[in-house]
């Protein structure tokens, strides 16, 4: 399978997760115009994807949903409360109804030879999932906006060859910066965003020997920098006790926020 990221960020998230035969997109969170400047980086067209898988219908997540949906008639997948709350969204303007497709969270479906995971979420949306995608050889994760994780999560989550995990904040630049008393405590509360540390916890407990890459995303353009994602989530990995590995043992890097990745074939 293979994995690239178009943006991850506070300001908008578009991932893309496919292999020989099939490619799906999670997300359309930018414009049309840079989610195919993003695929043609990466030797594709937005055309390609079969579908999208959306998580939840906060705008940094789909608004360049309603411009591809209409453009290419890509099916759109995504639980029942979050279609009801995209189609409420007057900015994302009409999209035909035929292309809205449900789904349950721990009811897997299949996108060709994919199958696809939707694992609930505790983010502060109507009905968010996160999802978890195989083609029978290899095994890929996408979760942001997670708030906390719990069991359920790493259960469905375990033995992934390749994961992008939510890495939203510092601790201490966002106790310290400019936000506002109650965003400051929604960004950290259980129905929030993952900080740095339990980024690097949640990895912890998810780290196996068949894991081949890891990107860090939906980095907090006013909370977060790069280095220190990547250094609190290293140290996280080398001082848990939920595994004998160390900071270093894997390739983790950390996805940009408005910039395409390179794609990674798994």
């Amino acid at each position: 399978m293979d994995l690239f990221s178009i943006a991850s960020g506070s300001s908008g998230n578009c991932i893309c997760v496919g292999n020989t035969s099939h490619h799906v997109m999670i997300d359309a969170g930018v414009s049309g115009k840079a989610i195919e400047r993003g695929m043609n980086e990466n030797g594709m067209t937005t055309s390609d994807m079969e579908a999208v898988l959306v998580t939840h219908e906060h705008f940094d997540h789909i608004a360049g949903l309603g411009v591809i949906a209409r453009r290419y008639a890509i099916p759109i997948y995504a639980t029942s409360g979050t279609i009801d709350a995209i189609k409420k969204n007057k900015s994302v303007k009409n999209i035909d109804e035929s292309l809205f497709h449900s789904i349950k969270a721990g009811e897997k479906f299949s996108i060709g030879d994919i199958t696809v995971d939707p694992v609930s979420i505790s983010h502060d949306a109507a009905d968010p999932v996160a999802y978890i995608l195989s083609d029978g050889q290899k095994k890929v994760g996408v979760l942001t906006d997670l708030g906390t994780y719990d069991d359920n999560i790493v259960e469905h989550a375990k033995d992934l060859n390749a994961l992008l995990l939510e890495a939203n904040h510092d601790l201490n630049m966002l106790e310290c910066g400019p936000y506002p008393y109650n965003l400051k405590m929604r960004i950290m509360s259980d129905r929030g965003h993952l900080s740095n540390e339990m980024s690097g916890q949640l990895l912890s407990r998810l780290l196996n020997d068949n894991m081949e890459q890891i990107f860090l995303g939906h980095l907090s353009k006013e909370n977060n920098y790069p280095d220190i994602a990547l250094a609190t989530v290293s140290q996280e990995i080398t001082l848990s006790r939920d595994n004998d590995y160390k900071e270093g043992d894997f390739p983790i890097d950390v996805a940009k926020r408005n910039e395409p990745m390179r794609r990674v074939e798994i």
